[in-house]
């Protein structure tokens, strides 16, 4: 299982490989990569920084994992997490799971993508042409934890709106 936050870009292709190297059990690998876009909210987007705490950032991932493994029987799971400042179509983000079926697959790679959306803690801030802004927790994203059976209220508790980004 692998856990990265960092600052540099990563490939897709190579992970993949990575995470199905030696395993013949390896029937299905599912995976997502969230991309920085150039309006958000419907305002301009120049660049994108994301922050986070080392270390509990890390943990807070590592636990997201280890809770889809509780779930489904997962062969492998990287998660990739960049942080810095990102440019309009950069890769941000990397959840990639392989199992013996793509049910378990597809459903672990939407649950720990849900779960880090909500529960990782990462700060975004949004460089437009108002200035730059912190985005907020969105109440749409509590909801997706929810179908999981968690509750949050991240965005409940910072009075955030559903902006449907």
């Amino acid at each position: 299982m692998t856990v990265r936050v960092q600052h540099e870009d990563f490939d897709l292709g190579a992970e993949v490989a990575a995470l199905r190297a030696c395993n013949p059990g390896v029937g299905a690998v599912a995976s997502f990569v969230g991309t920085v876009r150039d309006v958000s909210d419907g305002t301009r987007v120049s660049t994108m920084e994301l922050e986070h705490y080392p270390g509990m950032t890390e943990k807070a991932l590592a636990r997201i994992e280890a809770a889809a493994c509780q779930r489904w029987a997962l062969l492998g799971v990287t998660i990739v997490h960049r942080v810095g400042l990102l440019q309009p179509l950069d890769q941000i983000v990397l959840v990639a799971v392989a199992s013996a079926h793509r049910g378990n697959a597809f459903a672990a790679c939407e649950f720990i993508m849900d779960y880090l959306k909500s529960e990782a803690p990462f700060w975004k801030k949004e460089d437009t042409p108002e200035g730059a802004r912190w985005v907020d927790a969105r109440v749409s994203d509590d909801a997706a934890l929810r179908r999981w059976g968690i509750e949050s209220f991240n965005a409940d508790a910072a009075g955030a709106q559903d902006n449907n980004k």
